[in-house]
């Protein structure tokens, strides 16, 4: 083996330092500079790491200009009319929507009679009831967004489109448990007659 010149040497010596200076530098994710949630900071003026919300923000998708759609109020009154066409297809979701998060307690009908009752749970009232029945669309969307005495509230849980097609479908089960036999086609009748109703 030939020995080293005073330049390889010099060459191999800076080569040792550079790799040892770059192996001691491990910024990897583990000791990233970050505060925890709520821990206190010298950089703010506050001493908060938190920062407030900017004023007049709104998140992604959070923007909810209209408050017929939104509210179920109109002018600050309950609204007396849908914020869009109610379809077939609304009134097939509403359903789907309403036996699985309204059925429970009011029972498949509308009556106040779901298996909740059952388990100990104080009935409510029934979509049927006259006072009921008479409330404007937009108030069913205000208790199903808002809850009421022991209604827990939906607003999370429902996207206001559903609540929407919810409130159509219990509009169609009012209707339907109150026809006045007279109005009905004769198709209707037959229709009825065959599945002995």
């Amino acid at each position: 083996m030939m020995p080293l010149t005073v330049r390889q040497a010099l060459a191999l010596i800076g080569l040792i330092i550079c790799v040892s200076v770059l192996a001691a530098c491990t910024l990897d994710m583990r000791e990233q500079p970050r505060y925890d949630p709520l821990e206190p900071s010298a950089f703010f003026a506050d001493g908060a790491s938190a920062r407030p919300r900017v004023a007049d923000t709104v998140a992604r998708g959070q923007l909810r200009l209209d408050d017929h759609l939104y509210t179920g109020r109109i002018d600050n009154r309950f609204a007396q009319t849908f914020p869009f066409t109610v379809t077939l297809q609304t009134l097939a979701r509403g359903r789907e929507r309403y036996d699985i998060f309204c059925g429970p307690c009011h029972g498949l009908a509308g009556n106040g009679d779901g298996v909740m009752i059952d388990y100990g749970m104080r009935a409510p009232n029934s979509f049927h009831d006259p006072d009921v029945a008479a409330q404007p669309p937009g108030y069913y969307f205000a208790i199903i967004s808002n809850g009421t005495r022991i209604m827990p509230d939906y607003a999370a849980r429902i996207s206001p489109e559903d609540r929407w097609a919810i409130v159509a479908y219990i509009r169609a089960l009012q209707l339907s448990q109150h026809v006045d036999v007279s109005q009905l086609s004769s198709e209707d009748l037959a229709a009825l007659e065959e599945t002995g109703n």
